[in-house]
């Protein structure tokens, strides 16, 4: 995977905007304005993405040196996945998808239905 797949994947999803809220190097990908994954666009690719605390410990474990505390972020819920081909897209697609799905989780009861219509379109 590389930064236009990681965009790609990302911008797929119902709603979902990128932009660079801290500095020009830190892309964001939020959904109804609230951030499931963020990277850093000039060093080598990793990923922060949300994460219930059990799966963040679980990931931890299973892929020491790959998968890391959420860098500058509440490590009890992000992660930083290093992305240098040792991990299989699929897993990090899929934890893409479980970030959206946990943020998607905690929006209002209107927001939700917003991405349910958009979805239906």
């Amino acid at each position: 995977m590389n930064i236009e797949d990681l965009r790609t994947y990302c911008l797929a999803k119902s709603l979902v905007t990128e932009s660079f809220p801290f500095d020009e190097k830190t892309l964001v990908f939020k959904v109804c304005n609230k951030m499931f994954a963020l990277t850093n666009i000039e060093d080598g690719l990793s990923v922060n993405l949300k994460c219930k605390p059990e799966m963040a410990l679980e990931l931890r474990e299973q892929y020491p040196n790959k998968v890391l505390p959420g860098y500058h972020m509440n490590k009890k819920y992000w992660n930083t996945i290093i992305i240098d081909g040792s991990i299989n897209d699929c897993f990090i697609k899929q934890w893409i998808d479980d970030s959206y799905e946990l943020v998607v989780s905690k929006l209002t009861k209107k927001q939700r239905q917003e991405i349910s219509d958009f979805i239906g379109k």
